[in-house]
């Protein structure tokens, strides 16, 4: 079956679409990539979701826009999708939406939304649409994330060793071969937004600016007392937690009123610099002497800091990571640094995209949705037990006929 999976991460700057030939070979799971496209956000969609997302208000009339404005972006990436990856031939299109909130309380998940209208998508493409694959897992007792550990699971058994599959997105998680999965903490969330308040732009390109400042260790200590750090898993967190907002409070604890009032500072273009080392560390100094570019290496090194102590709690061998972090130079050579003698390789290693791993499993979960097979292990959300997850909007022909009765797969094989 050719299965396109969307998804847009907590970074929401665009719309990533894989494609994949999938089925079922005894007890195991084929996939054939197909390809991968990306659509940016328009500026309008993007700016309206910076504010409508926490910590700012909203209102149900806003959610309805942007429930149909995000449905709208999806079907057009969908579409592109099925011509340029599928020759026209889809069948299923799996759509994990955009997540706006993410209600935790006391360590549990009580709720989730993910908009993005799935009808939308099945009009425009003629398709079934598997979507709002998070709900069933908390109503089950589970978290509802990290939903990519089923995926992680089945790719990763049989590899030696313990490996830990590692995604950098907004938010960093992980799943180890026991079935341990949860969030560590920020990834690009409080570093994008670090670089949007200080430079208006979206993200810290090839860490070009993590690369010019220095690690200032009282601002990471005071980050690294975030309560989050030290629950156990499974747990899970969001933009609901690590937001400007919440960068500025530390920021002010530690007294530096000159960086809270400069948003927005010119700085070189980030093409211009090739950086090929973790930024420098400071010894404790003043905070008033803190530039911009301080704070970004200083948060670069908060992920790299958080994620290799949730690493080295489950003791990985190795890890391979996926996700748009892989992308930035500076914070793949600090996580290199805070795990001496831990091999880290990215998932296009293994065949699997880094950019497009986490559409490839949101097509697998749509696929075993509509195959009546569970998407979740127990052991990773916490659930009371596995669910076969999401809703399905029927395309243009109704629902495909598929085999029922099937074998949960024990393993994922890429072929």
């Amino acid at each position: 079956m050719r299965v396109i999976g969307l998804m847009s991460g907590t970074s929401y700057d665009a719309i990533d679409a894989a494609a994949a030939d999938l089925r079922l070979d005894g007890d195991s799971l084929v996939l054939r990539p197909l390809g991968m496209v990306g659509d940016a956000y328009g500026a309008e969609v993007r700016d309206a979701l910076a504010a409508a997302l926490p910590p700012a208000a909203t209102t149900l009339a806003e959610v309805c826009r942007l429930d149909t404005l995000i449905g709208q972006a999806f079907a057009a990436t969908a579409l592109r999708a099925d011509r340029e990856l599928c020759d026209g031939r889809a069948e299923l299109v799996a759509s994990h939406g955009q997540t706006v909130y993410h209600w935790t309380d006391g360590g549990r998940v009580r709720g989730t939304l993910q908009i993005g209208q799935p009808a939308w998508i099945a009009e425009a493409t003629g398709l079934p649409v598997v979507a709002d694959l998070r709900p069933r897992d908390i109503a089950a007792g589970g978290q509802g994330a990290p939903l990519v550990s089923l995926f992680d699971l089945l790719w990763l058994r049989g590899r030696p060793g313990t490996p830990v599959a590692l995604n950098l997105g907004g938010i960093a998680n992980l799943t180890a071969p026991d079935g341990t999965a949860f969030d560590t903490g920020p990834a690009g969330a409080l570093i994008d937004a670090a670089v949007r308040h200080f430079t208006g732009r979206a993200y810290d390109t090839d860490g070009a600016l993590a690369a010019r400042g220095t690690v200032h260790e009282p601002l990471l200590r005071r980050l690294l007392d975030e309560p989050y750090y030290a629950l156990p898993a499974p747990k899970t967190t969001g933009k609901e937690l690590f937001h400007r907002d919440y960068l500025l409070a530390a920021l002010a604890t530690l007294a530096d009123p000159a960086v809270l009032a400069t948003p927005a500072v010119a700085v070189e273009p980030a093409a211009s610099v090739a950086p090929a080392a973790p930024a420098a560390t400071t010894s404790p100094t003043d905070i008033g002497t803190l530039a911009h570019q301080d704070v970004i290496a200083t948060l670069t090194r908060l992920t790299a800091r958080t994620v290799a102590d949730a690493v080295r709690s489950v003791g990985a061998t190795e890890v391979i990571a996926s996700g748009g972090g892989t992308r930035n130079p500076v914070l793949m050579a600090m996580l290199a640094e805070e795990l001496p003698g831990v091999p880290l390789h990215t998932s296009d290693e293994l065949g699997l995209p880094a950019a497009a791993k986490e559409a490839y499993a949101f097509a697998v979960l749509g696929f075993l949705t509509l195959h009546g097979l569970a998407g979740t292990d127990p052991r990773s959300t916490g659930a009371r037990h596995p669910s076969v997850l999401g809703s399905v909007t029927p395309g243009r022909d109704g629902l495909p006929r598929v085999p029922r009765g099937l074998k949960q797969p024990v393993r994922l094989v890429i072929g």
